[in-house]
């Protein structure tokens, strides 16, 4: 194994043919690549293995999810080559933007009580798609000291030793629960004004948009559910209410004027949703507005599915949506 140097890169994917082409083929030649393949039948295992990345394929056997291979590729890189300072892990339909992996690495040099910094990911076609464009926008986090990062991200070794790792039971939010233990290690986490990914959320259909937000709301229940007797404020509390509150809580107002006014109090459910698309559409617009209030909808029925699984013992693998 020919690569060396202080930082190493581990890759997940599952049939992303073309856009994991060029996820690997911006990474260094002299750079350690571990490639994670989740039953991939395009061909992704053998290009990785072709162009000298250690390669490990998941056995689906067991539940699936992102955090579950991102531990899987920490443990084989490390293996092969111990003496790694860094980890840059990326998921395999993103593509690292030149100078991020040399600006990433000086800034956890700068600051040794930095766990992860993360960069601008930008979408490669927003112009595609409006779910592409709302992607986009949702990377656009704000830059400094964040709570924190998402799925591409360089990460300090030690810290991830410390942390003991992404908890492979999670199956969306698991880069900020992992933060979450880390800040409550004194660990801390950064976004910096940098160019870091380019990614392909390749999102056209309605059905896509709805199965990852329902993806969210099960992510939502489920990291809440694990960090709610943690030191600090528990994640993602503010989302389930809101969820819950622009379902349940909304046509639970409607039952209670039907009560109280009779038919035409059955009007006020609508009444209240209507208020809100309108105050939501003056932010972004119809389109916009409406699929913020209906991914409310989509995320209580993610939250409905983990309560379900909990109730039948029952352990849930990824929510694909593409």
């Amino acid at each position: 194994m020919p690569r060396q140097g202080n930082l190493g890169l581990v890759a997940i994917g599952r049939n992303e043919g073309e856009r994991l082409r060029l996820c690997l083929g911006a990474v260094p030649d002299t750079m350690p690549i571990a490639y994670v393949d989740s039953a991939s039948t395009d061909g992704s295992a053998e290009f990785a293995r072709s162009i000298g990345a250690l390669v490990v394929e998941l056995d689906l056997a067991l539940p699936f999810t992102a955090a579950r291979a991102r531990n899987a590729g920490l443990e084989a890189i490390l293996s092969a080559w111990p003496n790694l300072e860094y980890i840059q892990f990326v998921d395999g339909d993103c593509e690292l933007e030149p100078g991020w992996l040399d600006t990433a690495e000086a800034f956890l040099r700068s600051d040794a009580a930095v766990a992860a910094v993360c960069g601008r990911r930008r979408e490669r076609y927003p112009e595609r798609s409006f779910y592409n464009r709302m992607c986009d926008g949702e990377w656009n986090t704000p830059i400094g000291e964040a709570e924190a990062c998402g799925g591409d991200a360089m990460f300090r070794v030690d810290a991830l030793a410390e942390a003991k790792g992404y908890d492979p039971a999670i199956i969306a939010g698991e880069e900020p629960e992992l933060c979450y233990r880390l800040r409550g290690r004194g660990w801390r986490i950064w976004r910096i004004d940098s160019p870091m990914t380019i990614h392909d959320a390749d999102m056209h259909r309605s059905r896509q948009w709805w199965m990852r937000t329902v993806r969210s709301g099960f992510g939502y229940a489920q990291v809440w559910q694990k960090t709610r007797k943690g030191n600090g404020e528990p994640l993602y509390f503010r989302q389930l209410v809101s969820a819950l509150f622009w379902t349940f809580g909304v046509a639970l107002a409607g039952v209670v004027a039907a009560l109280l006014l009779g038919p035409v109090g059955l009007l006020a459910a609508p009444i209240i949703w209507l208020a809100q698309l309108a105050r939501l559409s003056r932010r972004g617009g119809l389109a916009w507005g409406w699929h913020m209030l209906a991914g409310k909808l989509a995320e209580t029925g993610g939250i409905l599915r983990y309560l379900l699984s909990r109730l039948v013992g029952r352990t849930q693998g990824a929510i694909f949506y593409k």
